[in-house]
């Protein structure tokens, strides 16, 4: 079985208002990815990813670019150590 990887990702730009967190919760299950999403005071979008490796990278990289909506400026990726979610959740 494959390691599970997390990251945590950091979007800024016009993210917020633009159905970014619903959008990319969606991507997000359709690749079998847990973790969460939501947006931050500065008005950047904050996620936790965890899954494979290829599957969160998928993620990593929809997230350079988003909805079609959203104007990403950049996204600011870290490695993080699994925290045992089990779905992907929109954060309100």
């Amino acid at each position: 079985m494959t390691q599970k990887q997390q990251r945590t990702i950091r979007v800024y730009g016009q993210v917020q208002g633009v159905f970014f967190r619903a959008q990319a919760a969606a991507f997000a299950r359709l690749h079998n990815l847990t973790g969460l999403v939501k947006n931050e005071p500065d008005g950047s979008v904050y996620l936790e990813a965890e899954g494979s490796p290829e599957d969160v990278q998928l993620l990593v990289d929809w997230c350079r670019t988003g909805p079609s909506r959203a104007k990403v400026q950049r996204c600011v990726v870290a490695d993080g150590q699994p925290q045992g979610h089990t779905s992907f959740v929109v954060e309100r």
